[in-house]
Protein backbone atom coordinates (compact mmCIF):
# COMPACT_ATOMS: atom_id res chain seq x y z
CA UNK A 1 0.00 0.00 0.00
CA UNK A 2 2.80 2.42 0.82
CA UNK A 3 4.41 1.86 -2.58
CA UNK A 4 1.15 2.95 -4.19
CA UNK A 5 1.81 6.49 -2.96
CA UNK A 6 5.33 6.27 -4.37
CA UNK A 7 4.12 5.14 -7.77
CA UNK A 8 1.40 7.81 -7.78
CA UNK A 9 4.03 10.45 -7.11
CA UNK A 10 6.24 8.97 -9.83
CA UNK A 11 3.42 9.14 -12.40
CA UNK A 12 2.44 12.69 -11.48
CA UNK A 13 6.01 14.02 -11.55
CA UNK A 14 6.83 12.29 -14.84
CA UNK A 15 3.55 13.53 -16.35
CA UNK A 16 4.41 17.12 -15.38
CA UNK A 17 7.80 16.87 -17.11
CA UNK A 18 6.26 15.25 -20.18
CA UNK A 19 3.55 17.92 -20.43
CA UNK A 20 6.22 20.63 -20.25
CA UNK A 21 8.12 19.02 -23.13
CA UNK A 22 4.98 18.36 -25.20
CA UNK A 23 3.91 21.99 -24.81
CA UNK A 24 7.27 22.88 -26.32
CA UNK A 25 8.08 25.13 -23.39
CA UNK A 26 11.67 26.34 -23.58
CA UNK A 27 14.13 24.01 -21.86
CA UNK A 28 15.90 25.17 -18.71
CA UNK A 29 19.35 26.78 -19.19
CA UNK A 30 21.98 24.38 -20.53
CA UNK A 31 24.16 24.36 -17.40
CA UNK A 32 21.18 23.54 -15.20
CA UNK A 33 20.01 20.85 -17.62
CA UNK A 34 23.42 19.16 -17.66
CA UNK A 35 23.63 19.17 -13.85
CA UNK A 36 20.08 17.84 -13.54
CA UNK A 37 20.74 15.08 -16.06
CA UNK A 38 23.95 13.95 -14.35
CA UNK A 39 22.29 14.09 -10.94
CA UNK A 40 19.34 12.03 -12.18
CA UNK A 41 21.63 9.40 -13.67
CA UNK A 42 23.58 9.19 -10.40
CA UNK A 43 20.39 8.86 -8.37
CA UNK A 44 19.11 6.17 -10.75
CA UNK A 45 22.23 4.12 -10.13
CA UNK A 46 21.99 4.69 -6.37
CA UNK A 47 18.30 3.75 -6.20
CA UNK A 48 18.94 0.61 -8.25
CA UNK A 49 21.83 -0.41 -6.01
CA UNK A 50 19.73 -0.10 -2.86
CA UNK A 51 16.83 -1.92 -4.53
CA UNK A 52 14.23 0.87 -4.41
CA UNK A 53 11.94 0.25 -7.40
CA UNK A 54 9.94 3.48 -7.07
CA UNK A 55 12.95 5.79 -6.99
CA UNK A 56 14.80 3.77 -9.61
CA UNK A 57 11.88 4.23 -12.00
CA UNK A 58 11.39 7.89 -11.06
CA UNK A 59 15.03 8.78 -11.55
CA UNK A 60 15.29 6.75 -14.76
CA UNK A 61 12.33 8.71 -16.16
CA UNK A 62 13.85 11.91 -14.86
CA UNK A 63 17.11 11.04 -16.63
CA UNK A 64 15.32 10.31 -19.90
CA UNK A 65 13.23 13.48 -19.79
CA UNK A 66 16.17 15.66 -18.77
CA UNK A 67 18.16 14.12 -21.64
CA UNK A 68 15.39 15.26 -24.00
CA UNK A 69 15.68 18.76 -22.49
CA UNK A 70 19.45 18.56 -22.92
CA UNK A 71 19.06 17.80 -26.63
CA UNK A 72 16.51 20.62 -26.95
CA UNK A 73 18.81 23.08 -25.17
CA UNK A 74 21.76 22.10 -27.37
CA UNK A 75 19.69 22.53 -30.49
CA UNK A 76 18.63 26.01 -29.39
CA UNK A 77 22.22 26.92 -28.56
CA UNK A 78 23.50 25.76 -31.96
CA UNK A 79 20.54 27.19 -33.85
CA UNK A 80 19.36 23.84 -35.20
CA UNK A 81 16.00 23.79 -33.41
CA UNK A 82 13.34 22.51 -35.68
Amino acid sequence: MIQLFGFLGLVLIAAAWAVNILRRSPPPPLDLTILYFLGSVSLTIYAALIGDAVFTALNALSSALSFINLVRALRLKTGTAG
